[in-house]
């Protein structure tokens, strides 16, 4: 099982930008995907969770209205679409994959991880 995030890279606040996260190996663990952040010196935050469908969705309040999390089954591909950034969005951002249907917000529940993409927000 292997996850490898892209996308991240420097952007001005009230900007845009969408992360992608491939996935390879067994399919067996593609029953829901995630997104965390980790800023420095603090501990990793989720973001948003879908099922291998794409449906149903999960945000955390903190980006709710402005990040979607979407995937393309056929490219084996999970996004992130980030809308209206801001220097606190500033962070290194990992996609997780997990066995079971549930949708969850646990760093814990998930058994996969990528090395992560760094998204840095300028004022």
């Amino acid at each position: 099982v292997y996850l490898e995030e892209s996308g991240g890279r420097l952007v001005q606040a009230g900007g845009s930008l969408r992360l992608s996260c491939a996935a390879s190996g067994p399919s067996f663990y593609r029953n829901a995907m995630g997104w965390f952040r980790q800023a420095p010196g603090k501990e990793r935050e989720f973001l948003s969770a879908t099922s291998w469908s794409g449906s149903p969705t999960y945000y955390s309040d903190s980006v709710k209205g402005r990040f979607t999390i979407s995937r393309d089954n056929a490219r084996n591909t999970l996004y992130l679409q980030m809308n209206s950034l801001t220097p606190e969005d500033t962070a290194d951002y990992y996609c997780a994959a997990k066995i079971g249907m549930e949708l969850t917000s646990d760093t814990l529940d998930y058994e996969y991880w990528g090395q992560g993409t760094r998204v840095t927000v300028s004022s």
